[in-house]
């Protein structure tokens, strides 16, 4: 379960922050945009649901990268 975790001694930190760090703004945009187009479509965007729904994404993908990351391989 843990297999790739940030705190295993045989992980590089420095290597996991960049590619969690990565995997958050990736998570950030794809939440943006879905959030835009669905509020489009609604007929209101609200820019402080836009940029909270985001920010959560990004939060809970960093949270979630703590658990491993398969791009990070352990020694």
């Amino acid at each position: 379960m843990f297999k790739n975790c940030v705190f295993k001694v045989s992980v590089d930190t420095k290597k996991w922050a960049k590619k969690a760090a990565v995997r958050a703004i990736k998570t950030v945009a794809q939440t943006a945009v879905a959030t835009i187009g669905t509020a489009t479509a609604l007929g209101q965007v609200d820019a402080k649901l836009v940029v909270s729904a985001s920010v959560l994404a990004g939060i809970l993908s960093l949270l979630t990268s703590v658990a491993g990351l398969p791009e990070v391989e352990g020694e």
